[in-house]
């Protein structure tokens, strides 16, 4: 049995799952599979005995981590066996297992390809894995499924959208204010507690008030458009997760009005999804994974469309598996980096653990200026916070006990 089967039967986790009652020697009887081999029986050695719904548990682990399962029987000939075992599991386990035996499902009951039927899709438990796996199906679903994976990745991207969009708007709008803070702000936009702290050595008893030495506060207008952003993304198959986080974060930072908001897609071929950041989904449709990677001809494009290079954060998310030249992807960083541009690479941005990548073309980046490193989506509004303020975002990564490129 594969350690995700153990995951969802093991006796030591935290039991969340209906009839929660069982004792430890029925977990053991659920991971072990309860074939004669496993041993598993009371003090007087008689065979434990299931409760009715264990052996409704047992069953649709067996169908998937049974020996008879991987690819050689199971469910993977009857698609309505499939559907029953999908609302069976999602009856019988907790969330969090669900999603690690869909995961598990796609490669030992062919359900990558069952995805692809509409009824199908209806079925499954909508996550950030089933979403990354609809978006690398691509445009090989059929025209009947396409509305109902749609759906699918609606009721995800909305529910990432929610829980990231309060904590980015804060980051990214409190940077943006302290970034703009003045001296010399115009008497409505003085900042009065900033000011009368700054200046309490200047306090005169004789006239019981502060006589400021210098004023605080903003000079900014709310109108006005104060950075650039960029994100600049790798649409390799390896890069599904990052893709997603990305067009979820760049729905949100477009909707802020004094920042201008820029999402672009690419392979060996370049392609601005910017008109369709309202919607996640649309942008999720728009893009193409797997193919070959041109990150050289990828940062030309977001080169030229660079009008205030010292107001400008690019963001390029990839492995930095360079297939074209690397010397001149290299090249290009380093003049969009001299032309006062901040740049940061992210080798990925999920919640997917260690991530593979190119370290020599990282440590390369690194040393022109452009701090890698793989980021969590918790932690990426905080890391555009720094990048505005323009703190030394390889300092921040740092504080936050990120490895860099160099560290890797």
């Amino acid at each position: 049995m594969s350690d995700d089967a153990a995951v969802a039967g093991s006796p030591d986790a935290p039991d969340d799952s209906p009839g929660s009652g069982r004792d430890r020697l029925s977990r053991w009887r659920l991971v072990l599979g309860g074939h004669d081999a496993d041993g598993i029986s009371t003090g007087e050695g008689v065979p434990v005995q299931l409760s009715e719904d264990d052996v409704r548990r047992d069953q649709a682990l067996e169908e998937l981590y049974g020996e008879g399962s991987n690819r050689r029987g199971g469910l993977g000939s009857s698609s309505p066996r499939v559907a029953r075992w999908l609302g069976d599991i999602r009856g019988y386990f907790p969330s969090s297992v669900v999603q690690v035996m869909q995961a598990d499902a796609m490669d030992r009951l062919g359900l990558r390809q069952l995805l692809l039927e509409p009824e199908m899709l209806r079925t499954v438990q909508p996550d950030i894995g089933l979403v990354s796996t609809l978006v690398g199906l691509g445009r090989v679903i059929p025209e009947e499924s396409r509305e109902t994976a749609r759906s699918v990745i609606r009721q995800v991207t909305k529910e990432l959208e929610e829980r990231l969009r309060a904590k980015t708007i804060q980051a990214v709008s409190g940077a943006l204010n302290r970034s703009a803070r003045t001296r010399r702000p115009r008497h409505r936009d003085i900042d009065w507690n900033r000011t009368i702290a700054a200046n309490l050595k200047h306090y005169q008893p004789e006239y019981r008030t502060v006589v400021p030495e210098r004023l605080h506060g903003h000079a900014r207008r709310s109108t006005e458009i104060q950075r650039e952003i960029i994100l600049c993304i790798d649409q390799s198959g390896s890069m599904a997760e990052s893709v997603v986080y990305s067009s979820v974060f760049g729905a949100v930072l477009s909707s802020l009005k004094s920042v201008s908001t820029r999402l672009v897609v690419f392979d060996t071929e370049v392609v601005d999804l910017t008109e369709d950041l309202d919607d996640p989904v649309d942008v999720l449709f728009g893009v193409q994974l797997g193919g070959g990677t041109d990150i050289n001809r990828a940062l030309a494009y977001c080169q030229d469309q660079i009008t205030k290079p010292a107001e400008t954060i690019l963001v390029l998310i990839s492995d930095l598996y360079e297939g074209g030249i690397a010397e001149e992807m290299l090249r290009r960083a380093a003049s969009i980096v001299g032309g006062g541009t901040t740049m940061v690479a992210l080798l990925a941005l999920s919640d997917s653990g260690h991530p593979s990548f190119d370290s020599s073309h990282a440590a390369a980046l690194a040393g022109i200026g452009v701090p890698a490193f793989a980021c969590t989506p918790d932690l990426f509004p905080d890391m555009m916070a720094a990048a505005i303020e323009r703190r030394d975002v390889s300092e921040w990564a740092a504080s936050q006990d990120i490895p860099t490129s160099h560290e890797n």
